[in-house]
């Protein structure tokens, strides 16, 4: 039986902007088979509106694509296409030429589903034999044409840690705010980069995880774009509800004008949302009911699926031995935060682990 671990990367040209593909098969037909012979696997995507939900997520709701996709399209309600976006007003997007700007597509809705959803770049799965493991695309279609993904899998059977370290991010005074781990002027990608020749790994993963102390923040790797990040993410976690239509926002407000009939519920934007999550997750009527009640009252940290724990892909290639840290061209790990701890920093444990 095989033992080292074994990497495959895979391109795959979506068919919709939704798109929800299972990559199992494909990475089985690439390693002929041979990627059954591990325990377990680490998926990672690219790109800032594609990702994988985690295995517990997907379990939930039985592996079924029909329930992933209505889980999905519950937070594309909150996110509609073509809400009054910074992000998709291209002539505020001061990074993009004059032709640049005629092709980019309009898609904050697919960056905020990403990270409202809870979808991931990187997930570790146990390599069960018949489950499936799915892509998901937010903005696989566009205007302009069809986007070519690219994911890839390590297989592995074991892992062991070799480096755990604490690490102080610097955050400003405001109660929202939002922090680039990959800004060149902290450095901390590079820093990461010499602790794995430090510790000779060819394939593994780094884990950044919020200290138990830290509340009210979150982790997710995404485009660092200033309107998005700045604006509306901002918007999303001053009022969760910003972008959704207007019969939607007054039913959210006053959710004692909802009939209790779940029927009813079907006319209005935001009670489909909870119909769909109600019939994904099996929730009852009653305990929708108390949700509804209780929904405009939440922190956006309560009902946006914001992790405190982000994973980055750590492989070689084949003209150096030695592993790196591998990201998409416009991939961030970023912090964000919707209430100030009082201090001017956020505290971060920091974990690398070798895959053998």
């Amino acid at each position: 039986m095989t033992t080292n671990p074994v990497c495959a990367q895979l391109d795959i040209l979506p068919k919709s902007r939704l798109d929800i593909i299972d990559v199992k098969s494909k990475f089985a037909d690439l390693l002929s088979g041979k990627n059954t012979n591990y325990k377990k696997a680490l998926y990672c995507s690219f790109h800032t509106t594609a990702g994988y939900l985690e295995q517990s997520l997907c379990a939930r709701l039985n592996y079924s694509q029909d329930h992933i996709r209505s889980f999905i399209k519950s937070f594309q309600k909150l996110f509609p296409i073509g809400a009054n976006y910074r992000h998709d007003q291209m002539e505020l997007r001061d990074e993009l030429s004059d032709e640049q700007k005629k092709f980019e597509p309009r898609n904050a809705d697919s960056h905020l589903t990403f990270m409202g959803s809870g979808l991931k770049n990187c997930v570790t799965y146990r390599n069960k034999k018949y489950v499936p493991v799915y892509f998901i695309d937010l903005d696989g279609v566009h205007d302009y044409g069809q986007r070519n993904r690219h994911t890839c899998a390590i297989f592995y059977n074991r892992e062991e840690v070799v480096h755990k370290h604490k690490v102080d991010v610097p955050v400003s005074r405001h109660p929202i705010d939002s922090v680039n781990l990959r800004d060149q002027k902290l450095a901390y990608i590079e820093k990461l980069n010499h602790l794995l020749e430090k510790h000779d790994i060819e394939n593994g993963r780094i884990d950044i995880t919020l200290d138990p102390s830290e509340r009210n923040a979150g982790l997710t790797v995404n485009e660092y774009e200033t309107l998005l990040m700045r604006h509306d993410l901002v918007d999303i976690l001053r009022n969760p509800v910003k972008f959704m239509g207007p019969k939607g926002k007054y039913l959210l407000q006053n959710p004692h004008t909802i009939p209790s009939r779940t029927i009813e519920y079907a006319k209005y934007d935001l009670v489909h949302l909870f119909n769909e999550l109600m019939d994904v997750f099996q929730l009852s009527e009653s305990m929708l009911e108390r949700i509804l009640s209780k929904f405009i009252a939440l922190p956006a940290s309560r009902f946006l699926r914001m992790k405190r724990q982000i994973s980055l892909l750590i492989t070689n290639n084949r003209a150096n031995r030695l592993g790196k840290i591998v990201q998409g061209t416009y991939q961030s790990p970023v912090l964000v935060q919707w209430k100030s701890n009082g201090k001017p920093f956020r505290l971060l444990d920091v974990t690398i682990t070798q895959f053998k």
